[in-house]
């Protein structure tokens, strides 16, 4: 056989594309691991997150000399703290090299084996003749072929998958240690007596109401600037109506006209005032909304004179009315704002009233508030 037919029957797409078949099927199967390790260990049958829960304890020192044991209990999502297994397929190679030793020899001979004599007379000539002939054959063939097959798949493990590392990332932000209890003792770690108890368990609970005031303060200050910010942003757009309405009227005049001429410089003088005046509400929006809210008045039923606003209406200034275009939204905005404010106010007042009660319980003072020291 020629050393060419050697390779005639090899499949060289089975002998490529099996291994890399049996490696994408493999990384399906990877997939699919990592897949189920996340539902049977990260969910239980409904669904829900597992999680373990952590306790521990928490110190702190009081005012009055006396420690808060306070028994933390955080629940981890259990995803969070196990390694998930995330197999994958990072390289195959395929080696095949095959080797064809092919020689052949081959010999002949003849020896014709027989023996002739005699004699001839051909008158006065006499000849004779002798011979033998011999015969030998021999053959010789031999072959070599080798091949060599080989695969290397190399997979490593790519940690958490991106997608799940952002989930658990969104769960740990939202992870808080709650309280499960919460326990009173004097400097010393002891017991207090009952007397010193029942203060420390009142100063307690006032520590803890201070706490939530100072909670729904900050939402309602941000609340507030929330209310400010909408106002500006309202007074903005009301200010561009403005600046368009007067490069139409430029846009209208005859620059070489000395009528026209006037009339510009008319227009620039007039809408000096507007513009100021609306600047002067982005600058002091959050105080005139104080002096609104101080005021007393409910809701404003129009927009407060105390922004001291103007319009510019066909050349010349006046003051702000309610045919303006975002003059409702600008009504709107001013009265959320000053809600937003008054809220505040009353939590402030709130929180020193609760502060003043606190202090006073402290000191062993009695007040109206705190009832009895």
């Amino acid at each position: 056989m020629a050393i060419g037919e050697q390779f005639a029957g090899l499949d060289m797409e089975q002998l490529i594309g099996g291994p890399l078949s049996a490696a994408a099927n493999a990384s399906s199967q990877l997939a699919d691991t990592t897949a189920d390790f996340i539902k049977r260990v990260g969910f239980d049958k409904k669904g829900s997150l597992n999680t373990v829960a952590f306790g521990y304890q928490k110190r702190s020192v009081n005012e009055d000399g006396t420690t808060n044991v306070d028994e933390m209990r955080v629940a981890v999502p259990l995803l969070a703290i196990v390694p998930i297994p995330n197999l994958q397929i990072d390289e195959v190679n395929i080696l095949f090299d095959m080797e064809v030793k092919q020689s052949e020899r081959s010999e002949k001979s003849l020896d014709m084996g027989a023996s002739l004599s005699g004699s001839l007379n051909l008158g006065i000539v006499k000849v004779s003749i002798s011979g033998s002939v011999s015969a030998h054959q021999s053959n010789t063939r031999s072959s070599d072929n080798s091949a060599k097959y080989h695969v290397d798949v190399r997979a490593t493990n790519h940690g958490t998958p991106e997608g799940l590392a952002r989930v658990l990332d969104m769960m740990a932000a939202n992870v808080a240690p709650s309280l499960v209890g919460s326990t009173i003792r004097d400097a010393n770690g002891q017991s207090l007596p009952d007397a010193a108890r029942a203060k420390a368990e009142k100063l307690k609970k006032l520590r803890q109401e201070i706490a939530q005031i100072d909670n729904r303060l900050s939402a309602a200050k941000s609340s507030l600037e929330d209310g400010i910010a909408q106002l500006k942003q309202v007074a903005g757009n009301q200010q561009n109506v403005y600046a368009a309405e007067v490069l139409r009227y430029m846009n209208g005049l005859d620059k070489d006209s000395d009528e026209d001429t006037k009339k510009a410089e008319e227009y620039s003088r007039n809408l000096e005032p507007v513009t100021q005046s609306w600047n002067d509400l982005q600058n002091q929006a959050a105080n005139v909304v104080k002096m609104i809210a101080d005021s007393g008045e409910t809701a404003p039923a129009e927009v407060s004179d105390l922004f001291a606003l103007l319009q510019w209406k066909e050349g010349a200034s006046a003051k702000y009315s309610s045919g303006e275009r975002h003059y409702a939204a600008l009504k709107q905005a001013q009265n959320n704002a000053v809600a937003a404010q008054k809220s505040v106010t009353d939590i402030e007042k709130q929180l020193f009233d609760k502060r003043a009660e606190y202090s006073d319980a402290v000191s062993g003072v009695s007040t109206s508030a705190a009832g009895t020291p």
